[in-house]
């Protein structure tokens, strides 16, 4: 599928979601029940802001307004989580889980820690996001727009790993010729800006949550300086200003006026794949393998009245930002869409990974 048709398969889909939002049978009543949504990060990344955005939202719209409660299975990059998650079965309801980017690009790549198939599940709920790169206050008084005055600096990133979503900044930050150098093994960003808040960290990106939710303040403070947005597709599947974000450059922007970068070839062309691959459904909610259609329907409904909701728009804009969000068979399309890379682009990214930090998942 081309960035086009994806961007424009994405909106109508979202149209097609209201058609199989009403249940096929009477609705699931949870009157009384807790709910547990899964997140396989720490609680101080941007999944986790997410989820708990969303969880009181989908309290009141559930029917019986059940409890729910997000808890957190951190470890290997989300993998854990989600290999757990592959083995539970229905039995009420009360389970969802979350995935992002990093649990997608594994999967995208063959990594052999993968034991999930995407296939399995029921997706009821995505939305897309973007990122922000910032850098530290000293180096950021050498950033003009380009990365030419970077180039001569050591920066320290703190990592979840490379074949993680820190794939597409890694892989930016190299075609910008910058030398950065990942400390792998954190369990969520928010532990990545946690490293840079006490100084072991130069350089740092984190999702829209989880800049909104913290990275902010940093900027407000002088700590921090926002280098590049990783941007949004338009309807032709341009990358564009991120509209969350629409004073910061996009990383398309930065490599333009960076001497040797090129937005065209085959790095280009796997960074673009990644991306859209990574941010424009970038966080799905999933039911279980074997959910009867009656759960499944019922909680398309309820996520399709928090998005019909008239507050809706102004509060996801201040804590996950101004995204679609995808239900029903938009969700499905979605996570087709997140879940799907072509050859080529795979192909670049394995070899690039195997050169460069010696990552092998062949």
């Amino acid at each position: 599928m081309n960035l086009s048709k994806f961007a424009k398969s994405l909106v109508a889909a979202t149209f097609l979601s209201g058609a199989v939002a009403a249940p096929a049978v009477a609705e699931t009543d949870f009157s009384g029940q807790t709910i547990e949504w899964v997140i396989p990060f720490s609680e101080t990344g941007g999944s986790a802001k997410w989820a708990n955005f969303f969880a009181p939202l989908l309290s009141e719209a559930l029917p019986g307004n059940p409890t729910v409660v997000v808890k957190f299975m951190p470890g290997a990059g989300s993998t854990k989580g989600a290999n757990w998650f592959q083995s539970q079965e229905h039995e009420d309801g009360t389970l969802l889980f979350g995935t992002s980017g990093s649990t997608q690009f594994p999967y995208l790549l063959g990594d052999p820690r993968v034991r999930y198939e995407y296939s399995d599940w029921n997706p009821v709920m995505a939305t897309g996001t973007g990122g922000v790169a910032y850098l530290n206050a000293e180096d950021g008084k050498k950033f003009d727009g380009s990365a030419n005055g970077l180039k001569g600096i050591d920066f320290i990133y703190g990592s979840q790993g490379a074949t993680r979503l820190d794939l597409v900044p890694l892989l930016a930050w190299k075609m910008l010729g910058m030398n950065v150098e990942p400390v792998f093994g954190i369990k969520g960003r928010g532990d990545g800006r946690l490293m840079f808040e006490r100084g072991e960290a130069t350089i740092d990106y984190q999702t829209s949550s989880g800049y909104l939710g913290a990275s902010v303040d940093l900027v407000a403070a002088g700590t921090a300086v926002p280098m590049m947005s990783w941007g949004a597709l338009d309807d032709d599947g341009n990358i564009v200003r991120d509209p969350t974000f629409p004073d910061i450059p996009t990383f398309k922007e930065v490599c333009e006026a960076t001497e040797g970068c090129a937005t065209s070839g085959e790095a280009w062309d796997a960074w673009k794949a990644f991306f859209v691959a990574g941010f424009p459904s970038q966080k799905i909610a999933f039911l279980p393998a074997g959910t009867p259609q009656e759960v499944i329907d019922t909680y398309v409904k309820a996520f399709e009245a928090v998005r019909a909701r008239p507050d809706f728009k102004t509060l996801a804009a201040k804590q996950v930002g101004k995204y679609p969000m995808f239900v029903g068979a938009g969700a499905a399309r979605a996570t087709k869409d997140a879940t799907t890379v072509s050859p080529e682009a795979k192909a670049f990214v394995l070899d690039w990974l195997e050169q460069d930090y010696g990552v092998s998942l062949n």
